[in-house]
Parts: structure tokens; sequence; C-alpha cells
């Protein structure tokens, strides 16, 4: 196991050099914290003993719940630096001129795993950023590959669901994810990115993000457009195979936040190039499948990257919980300038992880210091609650007012834009779930590429019965043949080998006690 007792040494350093008093919560002098208060040596125990109360009540309560997606991660934060000039698509004041510094928190984390699960599983890595910017917090979240696996919100329970444990056995089952994902082709993008060796980044600073949704931004003329953000690593891609990651997860479970936490302490600052690709209201009308859905990419031989700037991390966080644990990632926080697109899978994550924080941290998670908005004023009128730590003194709680409390003003009102149409429950039919699939296995992987891909996918597929197996075979082949052939062939060699396996070793017969050589 790595050594972790330098961490506590270099804490021991940077600490208070002279010790504070030590006290209750309340600020009320401890005189003796090593021994309850009881009555002569032996006790009984003294309920009037408030530190010892005291201490109790909170070692009972610091766990909050973990996050349902994304409990297991690692943060640190730097700033956000422009570039090159892109006020021509964006009034946002984060882009303003060419230099401009952001600060920034970045939380990474993988998805499905509890908090005692290990850094270097197969599936996708979140990769969120938080911009405080001068007109209040920007939550950019995103992932480490361009796609994602539904289209539509509803599905996003089922697609946890199936990613976690069997509710009878609490195990990891395969059956679960492959007849989910079977059953919905509109995930096959995703599954074949993240059966790359892609799907297992060697830590957090190998490997790019992507905000996956689009957006809309808009100019100081009020002129619109859709863009996605890309962020790419400056270190370059490094990933691990499924044997490297086994091996990896027996010596470090916490690898990637080790390998994080230690580049930046050594001053190995890892860095992103921020860009965007930008899409007019005519073109989205012309595409030939729907731009809001992010199962699907843009093509960059249309849509080419524009750089934007550099996010470089630099700060290790001081104390985890306060500053990791307790981030809030909010994909409602929007800046003028940019605004949402009708992207579905967008508008759900806009209620689900406010709604998700109100549950973990309480509805006043926002007056966390990590989550606060840095050069400027909050003002408004929301007001009591748990931990309600700035309740705005005497300003007015109500909205109007005569008595000077804030004002909304119309120049930050979001773009005035037309919609219409017949409202239903729609299933997209017509969307072909297999093109850019295709394309990505037939031009963007090399031979080793796509044989790695199957090899990947059969030995997690082997875990599930044969009539999903079969299933997502027949689904790889929609997509190539020669996919799903390869696919089927590393099954077989699996099954064959299981089998071998199980035969029962022919044994020779056992001499007789005198003929042994040790009589």
């Amino acid at each position: 196991m790595a050594d972790t007792g330098r961490y506590t040494q270099q804490q021991k350093k940077t600490y208070e050099p002279e010790p504070s008093l030590l006290t209750t919560s309340s600020g009320v002098p401890i005189g003796d914290k090593k021994n309850s208060l009881t009555v002569g040596i032996r006790g009984p125990l003294l309920i009037q003993d408030s530190v010892f109360t005291e201490e109790i009540a909170h070692f009972n309560r610091e766990r909050i719940p973990e996050r349902v997606v994304h409990a297991r991660g690692a943060g640190a934060f730097g700033y956000f630096e422009v570039t090159n000039d892109i006020t021509q698509y964006c009034k946002a004041k984060v882009f303003s001129h060419v230099g401009k510094r952001t600060p920034i928190a970045v939380r990474f984390s993988t998805t499905t795993g509890e908090l005692g699960s290990n850094d270097t599983v197969r599936e996708p890595r979140g990769f969120a950023i938080k911009f405080y910017t001068e007109e209040g917090n920007w939550d950019l979240v995103g992932n480490h590959t361009p796609v994602f696996f539904i289209r539509d919100p509803i599905l996003f329970p089922s697609l946890s669901h199936a990613q976690k444990k069997n509710p009878q056995t609490h195990l990891k089952d395969p059956n679960m994810f492959w007849d989910f994902v079977s059953l919905c082709p509109q995930s096959l993008h995703k599954i074949t990115h993240l059966f790359t060796d892609r799907g297992i980044p060697d830590g957090y600073r190998h490997m790019h993000g992507f905000g996956n949704h689009v957006f809309k931004m808009v100019n100081a003329q009020a002129k619109p457009l859709y863009c996605k953000f890309h962020y790419k690593t400056d270190q370059g891609i490094k990933n691990l195979t499924r044997e490297e990651a086994k091996v990896v997860a027996g010596k470090d479970p916490d690898y990637s936040l080790r390998d994080l936490f230690e580049a930046i302490k050594k001053g190995d600052y890892p860095s992103w190039t921020l860009s965007i690709q930008v899409m007019t209201f005519e073109q989205a009308e012309k595409m030939s499948f729907n731009p809001f859905d992010i199962t699907k990419v843009w093509y960059q031989s249309e849509f080419p990257l524009i750089p934007v700037g550099k996010l470089v991390l630099n700060k290790n966080p001081t104390n985890y919980f306060a500053q990791v644990e307790q981030i809030a990632f909010e994909p409602k926080n929007l800046v003028p300038g940019i605004e949402p697109s009708p992207d579905k899978i967008l508008h759900g994550r806009i209620f689900a992880y406010s709604d998700a924080l109100r549950y973990r941290l309480g509805v006043n998670y926002a007056q966390i210091p990590v989550n606060r908005p840095q050069g400027v004023k909050v003002a408004n009128y929301q007001r009591d609650g748990a931990m309600a730590i700035d309740n705005q003194g005497n300003a007015p709680s109500y909205y109007p007012n005569s008595f000077g409390g804030p004002k909304d003003k119309a120049e930050y009102k979001e773009l005035v834009y037309h919609v219409s149409g017949d409202v239903d429950k729609f299933d997209d039919k017509e969307a072909d779930d297999t093109f850019q699939v295709r394309e990505f296995y037939q031009k963007t992987l090399n031979d080793k590429e796509r044989q790695d891909l199957c090899e990947n996918i059969a030995s997690s597929l082997i875990g599930a019965q044969q009539f999903i197996q079969d299933r997502s075979v027949k689904n790889f082949a929609a997509i190539d043949p020669d996919y799903g052939a390869r696919v089927q062939k590393e099954l077989d060699k699996l099954r064959a080998a299981s089998l071998k396996k199980e035969e029962p070793k022919k044994t020779e017969p056992k001499p007789l006690f005198y003929q042994q050589k040790n009589y």
C-alpha cells in the first residue's frame, strides 16, 4: 500500500504553530477532553457531561448521505484563463477578454460505486467544473466521454439501478447492466466508447472532459447559437488495460485520488484546453439527426473545435469533506450569455441535481463556503431552513416590497424564443442509433483497438445469461457484422475455457503406503 504517513507529517507542519484553546462547538473552554465525567473512578457516567454528549452526538451524525451517483471522487482548485477571444459568440463576463482569470473548483469521480469502492473500475468518469465568476457561479457538469447512455431523463433511475447492486444478493450483476443496455440500443455509442481502453483512465489527469450537453450562447448583440464544451488534457491520454486495473485496484484503491493530490502537491499542475463547437440555429434545423440528442456527437470536421482557454489546477483541498464532499454542482447555474438548449437530458439534470443537493446537504447548501459565489453579493428572498448561515439580516423577505430589497433587471432576462408543437410522450423511433457508432468502430479505432474493445465487452458480458448475450451480440452486429462476430468469438473462447476448467481432472491412483518413497 502507498505510504500515507508523510501527509500526516505535512499536516503537522502546516497547521497552527501554537495550539488554540480547545472548546466546545459553542466556544466554551474544555478542561479535560480525555476523560468522561463519572461518579468515582469506576463510574457510572453522568449525563450532565456535555462535552461527552456533544462529542458522541456529532460523531453519530458526521456522515451525510453519499451521492446517489458519483459518490467517490477527488477535487482540486485552480483557475480558468482566457487565451482566445470568443466574445463574438458569448457575452458572459468569464470570457470578456484574453488573459482574464476566473477561480475554479473541479471534482472528478467514478459513477456508480460507493464511497468505499476503488478508482479503477470501468465506468464513466465525472468531470465537473465550478467557475466562480463575477456574475455568480457557472457549473459545467460532464464526463470523460463525448456521449451518454440515454436521450430521455426519465430513464436516469433505471440506468443507475442497472449499474448498481442486485437487490437480493447485494452484488454487482452483469445481467442487470447488459439486460438494460441491450434493451436500449441508444446506449450503443456510449458502450462502445466505454469498453475501449479509455473506459479506465490512468488517473484523472490523463483523460479528456466533455460538457456533453448542448447549450445556447448569446452575444452582446443578442444573437444566439448552440454550443458544446470540450476540455482536452494537456498531459496526454493514458489508460489502463483491464488487467492493469485489477493489479492497481489491489495495490491502491485510491490510485486516481492519490495521483491528482501528489501531482499538485509537488507543483506538477495538471491543465486542460477548453474549446467549444458552435452551431447556428439554421444548421440545427437542417441536421440529419437531432443535434440535442447527447447519444450523438457533432462531427468536428463540420463543427471544428474553437480554442477558448486553459483550465489549471494548482491547489489541493485543505479539508476533503468541507471542500470536496460538500461541493455542489448544479446544471441550473448558468451565467448571462449561457442558457439551456432544447437538450432533454440537460432539462432533467437542471431539476435532478439541485433536488439531490437539498436532500444531501440541506436547503441552504449554497451557503456552504465552497459553494458560495466569489466577488458577487447574494441577495434574494429565500429565508430560514436548516443551516441558514447567512439569513440576510433585516432585509425584506418578500417581493415586491417598498423597503429597499433587491430588484430584478430586464437586461438579464433570458433570450426570447418561440416554440410550438404537440404535447406528447415522444419515442424517437426514427433515430438511427448505429451510424455514428459504426463510424467510430470502423474509422476511429484501429484493428488492435477493435480487438481490445471486443475482448473487454466479452469479459463483462460473459457473466450475463445466454439470451442477454445473444441480444447484445445482435446489437453489435447491427453496427458492423465484424463487431458482433468478434464479440461472439471472444464469448465462445471464455465459455470453452470455463468448461475446460470445470472438467474433473484425471488423477493417478495413489501408491500403497509401503510403496511411497518416505517408507
